[in-house]
């Protein structure tokens, strides 16, 4: 490896070096670079001030995680050739160069059923062509066909760096310090089995097991905070009025007024199979932060009302009212708010057809996490001799074993201006 190093001043890694050579260049790739203009945590910076961070921070991080765990495995005997090194870096990097807009927000938006992880693949895909095929181990690294599975889990599983990266870096930025996890310890634990797949030691067991904890508390704390919730449906909202204008009744100021490179995501009815069309790729690879809030401050003048009204209660952040409850209210109890929600859009002028348009304004559906999947990916605890045991078999508390379990909440959005009671606890 090249001696010849740049280093990154990062708050909550310290100093991260990246070797010269293309794991510099990449980072200077225009889809890279656009990670600077989308915040890691997409609303949440309308709720915790200080969570003004971007993705691009956070490829940093989850990088230099990747080479200090892949730094830790060599010292414990594991091979890796300068290739690999390479490859697992460049993954790490860039596997968030996927995420549209706003992080997570608007990706089932902008096109149905669309996973940044689809993206990220395919942004990969066109950067391998241009650099000569020279991420063509990477990607099969990305898509967990190389032989070696565990430098896959390095950044795609239970323990991964993305995950170690994003729980500490969010804590760090929002001020939630039930976030804190012991990365380093975390990642000094690691090592590969005999089957090349990567587990932890046993006596890094506790620091995996905090981990899960914290990931529990800073999803209902942060990811899933009831106000956070509300200005994702918003914003959700808002786009989707837009769309319906251009689609349904032939409004072109909606388009009109839009960045550019949204409008195609307006405009056209796009499918996962669209994203390897060339202008829909392009759109995408331009798309960031700063064209929402251009769209929408175009938007907040627009003719029609309701657009005019969500555009503007994003921009100045008035929310809708979110009721987190334990379970999901009756369909009378939704009947009668929505009804009362009708009657204020009229009496407000905001519409002339209450009924179809209340579906901007009246949400309701389910918030769901689950710290620990140990059936799809369970992490592996490698005791001082003998097989490697999964997790919450190895855990001296039950409690480990319930973080597995999913925890769903109800919850209820709709316009503070209109009354809504459910009788309930909130959850």
């Amino acid at each position: 490896m090249s001696s010849r190093i740049t280093l990154f001043s990062d708050p909550v890694h310290g100093f991260v070096s990246v070797p010269r050579g293309e794991l510099f260049q990449l980072i200077g790739t225009p889809e890279m670079q656009r990670l600077r203009r989308i915040r890691q945590l997409g609303v949440g910076y309308m709720v915790f001030p200080g969570a003004e961070h971007s993705r691009f921070g956070h490829a940093l991080g989850a990088m230099a995680l990747m080479r200090e765990a892949l730094k830790t495995l060599e010292d414990k005997g594991t091979d890796l050739s300068p290739e690999e090194w390479f490859a697992s870096s460049a993954v790490a990097l860039l596997h968030d160069i996927g995420h549209g807009p706003f992080s997570h927000t608007l990706e089932d938006v902008l096109i149905p059923g669309f996973e940044h992880e689809t993206m990220s693949r395919q942004l990969i895909v066109g950067m391998n062509e241009r650099m000569g095929g020279s991420l063509g181990l990477a990607l099969q690294i990305f898509d967990g066909d190389y032989h070696r599975p565990f430098l896959h889990e390095l950044i795609s599983s239970q323990l991964d760096m993305d995950r170690l990266d994003y729980l500490r870096r969010d804590s760090y930025y929002t001020g939630v310090v039930e976030g804190r996890v012991g990365v380093g310890r975390i990642v000094k634990s690691l090592r590969v089995t005999a089957e090349q797949e990567l587990a932890v030691e046993h006596k890094g067991r506790y620091a995996v097991e905090s981990f899960l904890i914290a990931r529990r508390l800073m999803y209902w704390q942060v990811y899933l905070h009831k106000t956070v919730v509300s200005g994702d449906q918003v914003l959700a909202a808002c786009l989707r009025r837009a769309r319906d204008l251009i689609r349904d009744h032939n409004q072109p100021a909606p388009l009109n007024l839009a960045a550019p490179p949204l409008r195609i995501f307006l405009a056209e009815d796009l499918s996962t199979a669209d994203i390897a069309r060339a202008e829909v790729h392009a759109a995408y690879a331009a798309l960031d932060d700063a064209d929402i809030l251009y769209s929408l401050k175009q938007w907040r003048d627009a003719g029609d009302p309701i657009l005019a009204d969500l555009a503007s209660r994003f921009l100045d952040r008035r929310f809708f009212r979110t009721e987190v409850l334990r379970k999901m209210p009756g369909d009378d109890v939704l009947g009668t708010w929505r009804e009362r929600v009708q009657t204020w859009l009229t009496e407000s002028g905001l519409s002339t057809d209450p009924e179809a348009d209340c579906r901007y304004y009246c949400q309701a559906g389910w918030l769901r996490h689950r710290a620990y999947d140990r059936k799809r990916a369970p992490i592996r605890v490698r005791p001082g001799s003998g097989p490697a045991l999964e997790l919450t078999e190895a855990a001296d508390s039950s409690a480990i074993a319930s973080l597995a379990q999913e925890e769903s909440k109800a919850f209820v959005c709709g316009p503070k201006e209109v009354p809504f009671s459910t009788g309930q606890t909130r959850a």
